[in-house]
């Protein structure tokens, strides 16, 4: 199921432990690496840490439209608990306003908002906000994944110009070529399997 960035914003967690609201969530935390969604700040009366507190990805037990659920709040986490979540947070990786450009650098707009899958929390379209000049008449572009060949610290660079993307369908399998603008090498990093411990299924079902 595909739901706005927006949507994940002020989200409650909901603990089994408890039976009931324990936080909610105030960002996303999104790894450059493959554009995926690996944890939530929160805030909330149960939670706290001078740092902030951290739920990932990887400790939600199923994902519903009434809230995501844990297993209780021993699943949060606080800057510097876990490494590779050091790595991500210490990147300062903000989606929202990077530019958009084609490879031939033709200027498309700016990233005002995107999707996330939530069976796997990866960033799947992107929704673009025109240059002024354009936005008289087609005021957003609706980018897909597979549209996107390589992700810097400032810009967004897609395959083609927009008139080709807004022809071609939406719906292509996703092809991983993202370049880390933040690594030697711009290694893609393996996506974890989620579906292998049932602490770590998410249930992208419409409950």
């Amino acid at each position: 199921m595909l739901i706005d960035s927006n949507r994940l914003l002020d989200y409650p967690i909901l603990s089994l432990h408890v039976g009931g609201m324990i936080a909610k969530t105030t960002s996303l935390i999104i790894d450059p690496n493959d554009l995926r969604v690996v944890g939530f700040n929160l805030i909330g009366p149960e939670v706290g840490g001078e740092n902030g507190t951290i739920l990932q990805v990887k400790d939600i037990r199923e994902f519903s439209n009434i809230g995501m659920v844990v297993d209780s709040i021993d699943e949060f986490v606080n800057p510097g608990d876990v490494i590779k979540l050091d790595e991500v947070l210490n990147l300062n990786f903000e989606l929202i306003g990077k530019k958009v450009e084609s490879k031939k650098g033709s200027k498309i707009g700016k990233v005002s908002g995107f999707m996330i899958n939530t069976e796997d929390f990866m960033v799947q379209q992107f929704v673009v906000q025109r240059p002024v000049m354009k936005a008289f008449l087609d005021p957003e572009l609706l980018i897909g994944r597979s549209e996107v060949v390589k992700v810097t610290d400032e810009k967004v660079i897609v395959k083609d110009e927009e008139d080709k993307i807004k022809k071609r369908a939406l719906k292509e399998d996703f092809v991983p070529n993202f370049v880390n603008p933040f690594r030697a090498g711009g290694a893609f990093a393996p996506e974890p399997d989620l579906s292998k411990a049932d602490s770590q299924t998410l249930d992208a079902s419409d409950n």
